[in-house]
């Protein structure tokens, strides 16, 4: 074997040291490159997290260049194309272009209300939608499972914001909600009862054929201790038009378990009824027929010990043969502990409405508060001639901004605030209500579903 002289052994150390530095330098480009590889594949806009993580997963498939689907509803969902596709653009479903709706607007809130993207991935509103709209086809994602109620969450908060292609408007934590709304199958289930709390049972009663039965019925509790309602589901049998919970200041009680109708089988209001209803105080309610709501986390509504709610149920039968109606009612409680606040009820009711024959009218109600409001809550309550409700701020920095918007008096949202509305003394709540009275006779504040009704609904809580 040759001797290796000391200048070969220095021409082997400076090779050693240049591979060792091609190799560090090669690490190096390769874990730039690399992280510049996960820089343009994170999404860059709220816009980008629908489209990977929603789009991508649950409609690409089928609305994809091409296939029987896209060319169908003349939608397609992939990458390059979604945000076109859809905002501002008129759907290719006949029903809803005739409905004047949008795929997505840009108008905000009231985008939410005309957007036909909306209609068809809400699943929750999955009653509203085959009801009032057949002719919209079926909810998406078709033969699959519905989105999740986070991804349902991060897409309203993107279409309320504006629907902006760029920048970050919702978040992204909101997609760790992997729960999902399950459509109910078959006819009308009673509740399981809660595994804390307290069940309400109204029924079955009878409906008389072509007849609108609104009652009341004051049921006894039975709570020795107070109580923390911090979730409330109600079910109701096909043909309600609305299910409220009412209480009264103690000492002005009605009669318990006893059934006041609010009109007699000839349609005359009773007068006792009437009476009655002047002191009461609502607690909740829904025109939902199914409902299923959570107060925020650490929020509940307080009911004192041994009380009493009124079950306000109004059912419409415009059949020819006499119906049955029933509803279900789950309080779930939680521990005083668990309560940081105590959630508190709005309801801001207008008797002052006229409208006169055959004419469209608008009518604008303000309602100044003399305290500071965490609002987390909004809904509506008219009858069938009213076709927009809207819901302003009234004073302040956000003076006239729109908060709540619907066209749908069978079924208006319950819009959450997440964070609350917050609302200081000396603001308020502006409601605007628009009506069509296609009638020939002029018609005010009553009732039936015949006449109107401007409510606005909702719950907050004080520090």
């Amino acid at each position: 074997m040759s001797k290796i002289t000391k200048g070969q052994q220095l021409l082997r150390r400076l090779a050693m040291s240049l591979a060792a530095a091609l190799l560090v330098t090669s690490l190096i480009f390769s874990c730039e490159s690399n992280r510049e590889i996960e820089m343009v594949t994170e999404p860059q806009s709220s816009f980008e997290v629908i489209q990977s993580k929603i789009f991508e997963k649950s409609c690409v498939t089928c609305h994809s260049p091409g296939t029987s689907f896209q060319i169908q509803s003349d939608l397609d969902l992939s990458k390059d194309a979604a945000y076109d596709q859809l905002v501002n653009r008129r759907p290719h479903n006949e029903a809803a272009l005739e409905d004047g709706l949008l795929l997505v607007g840009q108008e905000g809130i009231k985008s939410l209300f005309t957007s036909f993207l909306w209609e068809k991935i809400n699943t929750p509103d999955f009653e509203h939608f085959y009801t009032d709209h057949p002719q919209y086809g079926e909810l998406m994602p078709l033969a699959a499972p519905s989105l999740t109620n986070g991804e349902l969450e991060y897409i309203r908060e993107w279409i309320v914001a504006g629907a902006p292609k760029d920048g970050f408007v919702a978040d992204e934590q909101l997609l760790a909600d992997e729960s999902r709304f399950e459509i109910p199958e078959g006819e009308f289930e009673p509740l399981d009862p809660p595994a804390q709390g307290i069940q309400l049972h109204l029924g079955p009663f009878d409906v008389a054929s072509d007849f609108e039965r609104e009652f009341f019925y004051y049921q006894p509790l039975d709570n020795s201790e107070e109580l923390y309602v911090n979730k409330v589901e109600i079910t109701m049998k096909a043909g309600s038009h609305h299910f409220i919970l009412y209480d009264y200041p103690f000492g002005a009680e009605p009669e318990p378990e006893t059934f006041r109708d609010l009109r007699d089988v000839n349609g005359n209001y009773i007068q006792s009824t009437v009476e009655s209803m002047v002191l009461q105080r609502f607690v909740f309610g829904t025109q939902w027929r199914i409902m299923d709501y959570d107060f925020p986390t650490g929020v509940a509504l307080e009911i004192p010990a041994n009380w009493s709610l009124d079950l306000n149920s109004h059912y419409v039968n415009k059949a020819s043969e006499e119906k049955d109606g029933e509803v279900y009612i789950n309080l779930h409680t939680v521990n005083k502990s668990e309560v940081t606040k105590v959630a508190k009820n709005l309801f801001l009711n207008n008797l002052e409405i006229q409208l006169p024959a055959g004419k469209i009218t608008t009518i604008k109600k303000p309602y100044i508060f003399s305290d500071n409001r965490s609002i987390f809550l909004l809904s509506s309550h008219a009858h069938q001639f009213m076709t927009e409700f809207k819901i302003y701020i009234l004073g302040g920095e956000r003076d006239g901004e729109l908060v709540f918007y619907t066209q749908d008096w069978e079924h208006p949202p319950l819009l959450e605030f997440d964070p609350p509305l917050e609302l200081s003394a000396n603001q308020g709540l502006m409601a605007e209500a628009t009506y069509n009275n296609t009638t020939a006779r002029n018609l005010s504040f009553g009732f039936l579903s015949e006449d109107e009704m401007m409510i606005i609904f909702g719950a907050y809580y004080t520090e």
